[in-house]
């Protein structure tokens, strides 16, 4: 009897073509391979995992995966079969159960160095360091010649926090090799710089700062070099060569807030609540510095934090001179943390009238020979009218930008200011128009074109909208929104996502703001491509600095207000009664006639069956793994069994990510009373109230903590009821 996981020469000729077909990304032709060579050997195990494989990268994911189970029903021994399994567990982002797989196609033949790096590699993305360390260690006994396989060892220590490990193991390798291997000097300055890391985050700073003296002709990194002979000297406590070492930092970039901070550091000033000598220390090494550097913005900047009375208002007046005249823009943004400052604010605002009643009088400042130029006076009035904007006194601001309108009527920032003016003044429909005049006048920029669409969504002018961002999209894209979402343009879906859900189209909004989930999914996900290329570059701190940043990529602004918007949004559905889908149909087109009825919804089925054509055909063209959206008015997202469930995951991630925000723990506090978790309700409860109990959300939480907790009393247990009475009596009044 054959032997059915045997092929012929032909055949496994064949197969071999399969395999390169899939490391060039050929799936088509690699997916036609494996079908030739099931024609003669239809139950070969190893060939219908293959082509299971090449059937998910096509997108056809269910036969995909019936192919490969079948594989390896077929060949249960066979390692390639659960290779196979891996990858396209992988592939769908299910690393726990491609590491499962991985590991049993290990079993069979333990020594298959590619299975053990993509373990490695998947070991690294779900931050399993102990089980990466005995991976990477493996690889060093299969192939010890290999720098990369050494250098991922001594990270997979550095992560572990086993620093001696770490640098035993670099040294080990280098004692190994014969004889020195070819490097640039990027690779030896980038070990050296690891190797220093290490060593000073071991704790041993005199070792770190030692290896800097003796390698610094070989590190190319200087500014690197100069930061990390800093940061340890100031950790020795030896802040007078600390001071050296960034003032010749602050050298080669006079205007680094964190080098001037640190120069203040070195010389024992107290920068949260500095002191009267404080002050005057920092206004002495200000001066000294301004005199080297005369161009440096933040130095002059830095007296108008720390100056008072009289001494403020003459910094100020020079200050502001000086930027009148030379037309800088961002002027007022510069100083705008100093108006947090009431009696600061009020004599920026003095200083800048007088300045302005001198311009007007005489066309020039007091004192002044010269006469200035009209774009002095012009930037006068528009550093006024956003000082009243600040101040939010609407026709005081548009007084003044409506002379620097008139005086220049071609300056597209007078057009975008005042748009803001109006905003802020909730006239939203007259700051889009303005906003719209204001991109008419540069229609080449696309920063002008982005915030006119801003201001469009702001509106609940979603069509508009969307035509005017696709000026800048792709002209061969299926729509701008299908543009934006590839380009994870995460503001526009924010905007439009709440510029549905004010217009009661919830299922359009739930779909975007999940859609900004996916992004800040995918970006994480992306970091997958960089484990093995940033060891072989030799790029470990940049690695780390990903990895870091990955790790607390749910703590960007943008995850926020998204998860915020999103929890909010389906906790107002939760308190209303269920919508059949003629009821939200009917309400979708409630202003229409029965006739504008039926031709809108026949538009709108046109429309859904369009995309998904459109879809389905690049889908075509491409040999890539794309999905076809299946729910594009977000139906399935609005017809979900348990909104409040579906906010758990989201709750989750703010408190990781944002414990400090009293949103947090007010959506918590309601998630978690509406699921009867009343100890975790408590818990976000009792912190929203440490942040502000005269919140009127935190109020209202609490009266309705009370009434549920009291409705299910009898069902709590009797530890956590005591628990819970005991801690509300402290904040329920």
């Amino acid at each position: 009897m054959a032997d059915i996981n045997k092929l012929q020469s032909k055949e496994n000729t064949l197969f071999k073509s399969a395999l390169r077909f899939y490391e060039i990304k050929q799936y088509k032709k690699g997916l036609k391979a494996t079908e030739q060579i099931l024609k003669k050997n239809p139950e070969h195990g190893e060939t219908l995992a293959l082509k299971g494989l090449f059937l998910c990268n096509l997108g056809r994911k269910e036969e995909g995966y019936a192919e490969v189970k079948h594989g390896i029903k077929n060949n249960i021994k066979s390692y390639i079969c659960w290779h196979v399994y891996g990858l396209v567990n992988r592939l769908d982002k299910n690393y726990e159960e491609a590491i499962k797989c991985y590991t049993q196609a290990l079993r069979i033949d333990k020594d298959n160095i590619q299975i053990v790096r993509d373990l490695a590699n998947l070991q690294i993305q779900m931050r399993n360091y102990e089980a990466l360390n005995e991976t990477e260690f493996q690889l060093v006994n299969l192939r010890p010649n290999l720098k990369q396989f050494w250098i991922g060892l001594a990270f997979s220590y550095y992560l572990l926090k086993k620093y001696d490990s770490a640098l035993k193991v670099l040294e080990a390798f280098e004692s190994s090799l014969k004889e020195k291997p070819v490097e640039t000097k990027y690779e030896v300055s980038e070990m050296l710089l690891f190797k220093n890391l290490i060593t000073e985050e071991s704790g041993d700073l005199e070792g770190a700062l030692k290896h800097l003296e003796q390698f610094e002709d070989k590190i190319v990194d200087k500014k690197s070099l100069l930061e990390s002979r800093a940061r340890i000297l100031v950790n020795l406590n030896r802040k007078e060569e600390a001071e050296k070492v960034y003032r010749e930092l602050f050298d080669r970039n006079s205007n680094c807030d964190s080098y001037l901070q640190n120069i203040f550091k070195c010389n024992n000033i107290n920068l949260e609540n500095p002191s009267d000598d404080d002050v005057k220390k920092i206004i002495e090494i200000n001066k000294g510095l301004l005199e080297k550097y005369p161009k440096s913005l933040i130095l002059r900047r830095t007296p108008l934090i720390y100056l008072k009375g009289e001494e403020f208002n003459t910094e100020m007046k020079d200050y502001l001179k000086t930027y009148f005249i030379k037309c800088v823009p961002s002027l007022f943004n510069s100083i705008k943390n100093i108006f947090n400052d009431a009696e600061k604010a009020k004599a920026i605002e003095s200083i800048a009238l007088e300045y302005y009643d001198q311009i007007v009088k005489n066309g020039k400042f007091d004192g002044d020979e010269n006469k200035q130029y009209p774009t002095t006076y012009l930037w006068i009035l528009i550093f006024l009218a956003k000082l009243y904007d600040h101040k939010r006194e609407a026709s005081k601001a548009l007084e003044y930008v409506n002379k620097a309108i008139d005086h220049t009527p071609t300056l597209v920032e007078s057009y975008m200011l005042k748009a803001r003016i109006y905003k802020h003044d909730n006239d939203l429909e007259t700051a889009m128009k303005i906003m719209n005049e204001a991109r008419e006048l540069d229609l080449q920029d696309r920063f002008v074109n982005s915030k006119c669409v801003k201001y469009m969504l702001r509106n609940g002018n979603i069509d508009e909208a969307e035509k005017t961002a696709g000026l800048f999209t792709k002209a061969d894209s299926p729509s701008p929104l299908a543009d934006l979402t590839e380009m994870q343009c995460i503001w526009y879906e924010y905007e439009k996502a709440m510029a549905y859900a004010k217009k009661g189209n919830n299922g359009l909004a739930l779909k975007l703001l999940h859609q900004i989930n996916t992004h800040f999914k995918d970006i994480y996900d992306d970091q997958f491509d960089f484990h093995v290329y940033c060891l072989r570059k030799s790029s470990f701190r940049a690695y780390i600095d990903l990895l870091t940043y990955e790790d607390k990529i749910k703590s960007h602004p943008y995850y926020f207000k998204a998860a915020v918007a999103l929890i909010r949004l389906y906790l107002k559905l939760n308190s209303q009664p269920r919508k059949t889908k003629e009821e939200l149909e009917n309400e979708k087109f409630a202003n229409l006639s029965p006739s504008e009825r039926k031709k809108a919804m026949r538009k709108a089925r046109k429309a859904q069956l369009k995309n998904a054509q459109a879809q389905a055909e690049q889908n075509q063209k491409n040999d890539t793994n794309k999905k076809v959206d299946d729910d594009p008015d977000g139906e399935k997202l609005l017809n979900a069994k348990d909104y409040v469930e579906e906010c758990i995951p989201f709750v989750k991630s703010l408190l990781e990510f944002a414990p400090t925000r009293i949103e947090t723990h007010i959506l918590a506090t309601q998630v978690y009373t509406l699921k009867k978790k009343y100890l975790l309700a408590l818990k976000s409860l009792k912190k929203s109230y440490a942040l502000d109990k005269n919140n009127a959300e935190v109020i209202n939480n609490i009266d309705q903590f009370v009434k549920n907790f009291n409705a299910d009393k009898d069902t709590v247990n009797a530890t956590s009821r005591k628990i819970i009475e005991e801690e509300i009596a402290k904040i329920a009044k």
